[in-house]
């Protein structure tokens, strides 16, 4: 059996993906990979990270931990998925060290000490805690500028627009 395309065949089969594409990632309800509880921390990590202010909304509204979440449900490799477990299971661990409880369970300035205490070698991290921070930073700041709201609200992008003046640098 043969098959063959033309172009106007593929033209409609591309059209079509790309309309199909957004529903593929579309935001559930229901975490995909994390459990509730990991979702809930996640969710809390990532809004830490970047909070929402008086000049846009943060890390929650964007949906970072959705998406986080749905990228490390189709990693794979199962040590990806297991880094991510393993990462939040450390978070937990450090504010019982710090703290004596779980991060969920920790006020808001316990749960910064934590953030704070986790990023204190981010540009050299030593501990298994401190490169997950950093791995849990570098996806939070990847999703959120590539949402909607990072792209539009905070970075105030507007697309293609003809400029009165060039405001840039002269290269001579």
């Amino acid at each position: 059996m043969s098959y063959e395309i033309n172009r106007r065949d593929l033209i409609r089969f591309g059209a079509g993906a790309a309309l199909a594409a957004p529903a593929a990632f579309a935001v559930t309800d229901a975490p995909k990979f994390f459990t509730p509880d990991e979702f809930a921390l996640l969710d809390e990590l990532t809004e830490l990270i970047i909070p929402s202010d008086d000049h846009s909304p943060g890390a929650r509204a964007a949906q970072v931990a959705a998406y986080i979440d749905a990228r490390v449900a189709e990693a794979f490799e199962a040590k990806e998925r297991d880094d991510w477990r393993d990462g939040l299971k450390l978070v937990d661990g450090l504010s019982r060290e710090m703290h004596g409880h779980a991060f969920m369970d920790a006020g808001p300035e316990q749960r910064i000490a934590v953030l704070t205490r986790m990023a204190k070698n981010e540009m050299n991290p030593k501990t298994p805690v401190e490169v997950f921070f950093r791995e849990l930073k570098h996806a939070t700041a990847h999703a959120y500028y590539t949402s909607k709201i990072g792209i539009h609200q905070e970075m105030e992008y507007k697309g293609n627009v003809m400029l009165e003046e060039f405001v840039g640098y002269e290269v001579k």
